[in-house]
Order: structure tokens, then sequence, then C-alpha cells
């Protein structure tokens, strides 16, 4: 679809935790309980309260806030600016300096007025697309089309407008023509004659069709979103503007944060796809209801969705969130799913729901055979159940992850925190004093108070060998309390990125329904707000907070020339450092760092394949940096070759390098013994590793620190 900034904020990603629910007094004397109350009213009542009381760095209402709610709103409302003018901006434009005034008293003016204009330019728009796609594009014209957002102004008028919708739609297209030429070239140097070959007129129109179906569906999706799906886009731009990890989450995404955070769901076990408005079986998760039921098969389409006896509600069409609220519900209760299977008979299949673990979020080890064993534990989150009494958390299960690795004989451990966005702040603590005798491990602050000094006040060590943390620019938070203080007490060497992604704070999460006292039942729920109460810093006294965490040895990635992480997000809190803990390095033995460096460097640069991936975060950076485009398919396609013949370079050179064996531990293929799934599924993560470039230089790392 069109060109969006991401971000890498997304539920428990970049998340850091010291408790799931918390709370604060709500007053509510100010708004009337009658048959008129208004629940996005309380809502924003309740919101600001939490704000103003508990935010780490609260912020002054103002004009200036309004203004950044303004500007923040739209441009989420309209991402792309090809749905509003310069004369609706001109109408919005009134609303620019109320919105500080609107929240104070719980209204939303500028919500409903900006929302609903969206919505009516929205249905103007979706004949556009229809029309412009009606009739075939000429690219041997000489126009460009730019896809930056940023470097966009609102078109003049309509007519503006529709050469906006063209020229993206002409670019679209290209995408698609492009990639059809590709196949049809393919399949003719293979000779497969299934690939039927077509003129440039007919696969020009082909790829007309294909856009056609994306915005299709685009536009079906955004039908579908309700006034509270709008709002929750509206708060957000209100919380946001305090710093990027202060979210509202209205109540479905409320239970997919708890999914995140603890690896668990309840559920069928099924995972879907919504293609060409349809709900899709893709797969059956082993072990779950829809696997031990064994009527659902891949390949079924769901028709409609009943809880137990119910009336059915027909899914056809419908958002795949939507379908899955519906699918989804508590332990023990019945869903019954009206599937089509592919031979088109309709089936209807009872399922009783139970507990699904997504094994995907927790810790894994495998043991790499070289001279010496070591050990390899991945760490995807810092995951924690809060909520079960006994219930998994990530600290526990990497100190059994190492029992395991040291009764196999591993005598160096390699710690991959690599794409790890955080978590629990109780198992980074945890699990920082699984590598040394008790101390300080982390230092906590709250707004005007003294720092907190977090311990671990366990005198044991789990492992004292050798230790490598693997980490890269998608390493945050929890992942960068660990990898810091195991840096400064120079227990283990960081390797990876030249800097984690830089998430200095800690979130709390308020419930509303917990807040809000029992008069408003009749309006709950509400939905939570996860706030940011308090920063952390490093056992040395500074921040990682905008700089994360600079490894001890740098390895070259694809990101290299990419500026990302915190210190890109808007509203990021401040870098900045406090007085050091007391704290006594590890001297068992103690590790020549400088040397290890050096050896490591050398290393790199006799690397075919790491120069190749520099030369490749060149190209890469070049081509982000791109956002004007030729519409000549000529020139898109020399573009792409050269990027292919790139990428195909760092392909060969990928597969002739040595393998790594790494295998699967003898005590988790025993607890398997016949569940051939838990055991495929242990092999194939054992050999996802063995051509991992980055592994191969942390065992070399590990080595390294034996000859010290």
């Amino acid at each position: 679809m069109f060109k969006l900034k991401t971000k890498f904020l997304a539920y428990a990603a970049v998340l850091l935790l010291v408790v799931v629910l918390a709370s604060y007094k709500f007053n509510h004397s100010k708004v009337a309980l009658d048959a008129t109350v208004d629940k996005n009213a309380v809502l924003m009542k309740v919101l600001m309260q939490g704000l103003s009381s508990a935010h780490f760095h609260p912020k002054k209402i103002d004009d200036n806030f309004s203004k950044e709610v303004y500007k923040t709103y739209l441009e989420r409302l309209a991402f792309n600016k090809k749905f509003l003018t310069q004369a609706d901006i001109a109408q919005l434009k009134k609303f620019e300096t109320d919105i500080d005034d609107e929240v104070k008293k719980g209204s939303y003016e500028f919500f409903e007025f900006a929302t609903n204009l969206f919505q009516t330019r929205v249905k103007e728009t979706e004949g556009l697309y229809k029309e412009i796609l009606a009739k075939p594009f000429d690219f041997t014209v000489a126009e460009t089309v730019e896809t930056d957002v940023d470097k966009l102004e609102y078109p003049a008028d309509k007519a503006a407008l529709k050469e906006a919708w063209r020229k993206y739609l002409k670019y679209q297209t290209m995408l698609q023509l492009s990639d059809l030429i590709d196949i049809q070239e393919k399949a003719k140097e293979n000779k497969d004659s299934k690939v039927v070959q077509k003129s440039m007129a007919e696969l020009e129109a082909e790829a007309r069709k294909k856009v056609v179906k994306t915005y299709e569906d685009f536009y079906r999706r955004l039908g579908q979103t309700d006034k509270e799906e709008w709002m929750a886009i509206y708060v957000n731009s209100i919380t946001n503007l305090y710093d990027p990890h202060t979210e509202y989450f209205p109540p479905k995404d409320k239970e997919q944060f708890d999914i995140s955070m603890t690896g668990r769901l309840e559920g069928i076990g099924a995972q879907l796809q919504e293609k060409d408005g349809q709900i899709k079986i893709m797969e059956i998760v082993p072990g779950t209801p829809s696997y031990r039921q064994g009527e659902l098969k891949a390949g079924d389409i769901i028709l409609k969705v009943a809880q137990g006896r119910q009336e059915p509600v027909n899914v056809e069409g419908m958002r795949i969130d939507k379908a899955i609220q519906l699918i989804r519900g508590k332990k023990g209760t019945e869903v019954r799913l009206t599937v089509k299977k592919p031979d088109a008979t309709i089936k209807v299949i009872p399922l009783i729901r139970d507990v699904i673990i997504i094994e995907d979020t927790y810790a894994q080890s495998a043991l790499i055979q070289d001279k010496r064993k070591v050990g390899y534990i991945k760490l995807p989150t810092f995951y924690a159940d809060f909520a079960r009494k006994g219930g998994r958390n990530s600290g526990e299960d990497v100190k059994n992850e190492i029992a395991k690795l040291k009764q196999e004989g591993a005598t160096g451990i390699i710690l991959d925190l690599r794409n790890n966005g955080g978590g629990s702040l109780p198992d980074a603590v945890e699990m920082t004093g699984l590598f040394i005798p008790e101390g300080p491990v982390v230092q906590v602050e709250s707004s005007g108070a003294a720092p907190n000094v977090l311990r671990d006040r366990d005198a044991t060590t789990q492992f004292d060998g050798p230790v490598v943390v693997m980490v890269n620019s998608f390493s945050a938070s929890a992942s960068e309390i660990l990898a810091a203080a195991l840096q400064d007490y120079k227990r283990a060497i960081i390797v990876g990125s030249s800097s984690t992604y830089g998430k200095g704070t800690v979130q709390q999460v308020f419930d509303f329904d917990q807040v809000l006292p029992s008069e408003y039942n009749a309006l709950k729920p509400f939905g939570s707000l996860k706030l940011t109460t308090q920063k952390f810093y490093r056992i040395n006294g500074g921040a990682t907070q905008l700089k994360g965490v600079t490894p001890d040895i740098i390895l070259p990635d694809l990101y290299t020339y990419i500026e990302q992480g915190e210190k890109e997000q808007e509203h990021a809190l401040p870098w900045d450092e406090i007085k050091p803990a007391d704290y006594k390095t590890w001297s068992k033995p103690t590790l020549n760092v400088e040397r290890i460096k050096a050896n490591s460097k050398q290393r790199i640069a006799n690397n075919e394949l790491f120069n190749a991936i520099t030369n490749q975060a060149k190209s890469f950076k070049a081509r982000a940096d791109m956002s004007n485009y030729s519409l000549k398919l000529a020139d898109y396609r020399a573009m792409q070759k050269k990027a292919k013949e790139e990428s195909s370079k760092y392909e060969t050179l990928q597969k002739s390098a040595p393998a790594i064996n790494v295998t699967a531990l003898k005590a988790d293929l025993a607890t398997a013994k016949s569940d051939t799934v838990k055991i495929n599924r242990m092999n194939r993560f054992a050999k996802s590793l063995n051509k991992d470039i980055y592994l191969e230089e942390a065992l070399n790392v590990v080595k390294d620190q034996f000859s010290e």
C-alpha cells in the first residue's frame, strides 16, 4: 500500500514492565452519570488524569500541545495525502488550537469533524482507482512519482488529487508488471510450459487487475474500521506526544498485548490468512484443539462462526482481526466453524477452546559442537506471566537452559538477544544474576525521586565460563539492561550492530476498568493505558535511552548505514546520566577486551561475506534514501536488475560459507520421546543456525576467551 513510516513499537516490543496492573484515583465528580453519558468523554477524562498524574514527564496542556495533537492525528488519518485537499485542511485548521480545551473538558469535536470528513473523502476516492485502472498505462513516458509523504503537499484541488492517484497507481502497476515479467522470463529460461507466455499488453492488463484487487481489499478493510478503532488512533495521537511508548490499548488490543507478554492465548490453534475477502486456514498447530479434533484442515475456508449453539455470524469479507475475535474465547467454551472444504462441501466443525502455547515466544537452546562444546540460547522476548500463579517466566527458563547445557558439557555460552524487544524488568534482573555474584544490575528512577538500585541478591553464579551476548539494532529495553550490566561488569563480550535500540524507559499498564468505580460498569470495557513512569540507567550511571548499548565488537549488517532506533522517534525522552552504582567487575578471569576486539576486527576484515554485507548495506542505504522514482519501466527494471545482482553475489557467498555444527540437546530430544512434531521443531531450530555468520563470529569470540 502507500509508503508509511514504520516503527519498531508494537505490543511487547520495546517494552519494559515492572508490573502489569497499576492504579491511580479517578476524579469522576464532573462526569454526569445519566442516560446521556458518553463513553468516549469518560475515556478522555480518565486518560488525561492518568497522563497528568502518573507519567514520568507530564506535559503542559496548552495551544502548543493542541498543535501537536492536530498534526499527529492528521498524519495518521490522512497518512498518504491522497484523500484530503488543501481546502479540507483549511476547514480542519480552525481546530488547531482548540484541542487542549477539548481534552480538558473531555470532549473531542476535532476528532469527530476530522474523522467524518476523512470518511466522506474515502467514499469519494473509492471510484478514482477503478476509473484510473480501467485504462492501460504508458510506461515509456518520462515522469516520476514521489513516494515519501513528508515531501508531498496536500493536493490543491480534486484535479490535483486525481493526478496524485494516477501517478501512484501507475507506480503500483509498474511494480506488479515487473514481477510478472520476471516470472515469465524465468519460466522461459527453465522451459516451464505451465507458465503461459503473454504479450506485454496482456501482462500490463494483468498487473492493473492485481492493483485493482489490492485496493478493493484496502477499501473493504477501511470500511470495516469502527468508531472505537478511530478513537484509539486519535487517543494515541495524544499519548504518543508524551513519549513513543505511552500508548492506549482498546480492549481487544490489550488481549493481544497479554499474549505477546505470556506466549499464551485461548483459542483453537489454527493459523489464518485473509485473502480475497475469505478467511483461510493456513496451518493447524500440533497439540491444539483443532489438531486433536481432526476435522479442520489447512485449505479450509471459514464461512461462519458461532458461539456454541448461538446464531452463526457470517465472516465472508470480514477483516481477519475481527474474525479472530469471534474465534478466540475462554478455555472450555465451544465455537462452531462453518467451513468450505477444497472440494466445495460445507461442514460445521465444533471445537472446544483451550490454552494455546506459542512456543516461539520461549527460550530455546542448542549445542555447538566445536573443539569445545559451546551452548547457544535464543531468547525472543523477556516474557512473564504475571497473571497466573506459577506462570512461565524467562528468567527461570534461561536458568533451566543453562543447567541443561552444562549437563551436556558446554563450557561457554552464547546468549542471543537479537530482535528481542524487551519485556519483564524482574526477569532481566534475574537473568543477569545467573552470570554474576550478587550486586547491582540496573538503576531505576521515578519522577522526582532518588534512583532505586535493583540488585541480584543471590550470591551463587549459575555459569562462570565465557559468555558472549549477541545483539542488534532491534534489541531493546530489557535486552539493553542485561547487555549493559554484563558489559559494565566485564562479565561478557557484547557482539552485534553499532548500537542497540536505545529504549531506556519503564512502563506500567493501567487497566481503566479497575481505575473506574462501579458506577461505570455499564460502559465498560474501556481498555488500558501503557504509561511511561520511570527511566532506567546502567550501573555505570549512563542511560541507555537514545544511545543504546554499544557492543564491544561491532559487526556489519544490512542496517549499518540506516539511522534507526529510539533516537529517530518523535517525542522520545532525552539521554542523561546519574551517579554510578557501587559494583566490582568480574575477575575470574579478567577479560582482555581490547585483545579480543583486535582479533575479531582482523577476522571481519578478512571475511569475504562480511565485506559483501558492508557493500550491500551501502546499496540498501542508497535505495532507502530514494523516494522519487521514474515511471519508465525500463528505468525501474535496470534498478531492480542491479539490486538482484548484488543480492545474488551475497547469496552465493553465504551458501559457500562453512557450516557450524549445531545440534539439538539430548535432554530435549529425550523429553520429546516419540513426539515427531517437537523433534522436528528442535532439529529445524538447530539447522537454522548452521549458516549464521554472526553466530560463527560469536563462537570465535568465545574461543578467544578460552585462550586468555
